[in-house]
């Protein structure tokens, strides 16, 4: 599955989260970093909802650039 991610510029780092995950979320100082978090997040957060036995959602968040 392909999820999408927002990424978040702090001011000392990147946070990440995933809409289609509630809860799933990650930090890190490079983009680099915070791609590398966001993904072993999203695959952590996926391994708890199928061992409580529940659903995984579908992926359904677009992402889109608009000229402004």
């Amino acid at each position: 599955m392909r999820y999408a991610i927002l990424i978040e510029q702090a001011t000392s780092n990147y946070s990440a989260y995933v809409p289609d995950l509630p809860g799933c979320v990650a930090t890190g100082v490079t983009l680099q970093e915070i791609e590398e978090e966001i993904k072993e997040a999203i695959a952590f957060h996926l391994e708890g909802l199928r061992e409580e036995g529940l659903p995984i959602p579908e992926p359904t968040s677009l992402c889109q650039y608009v000229e402004a």
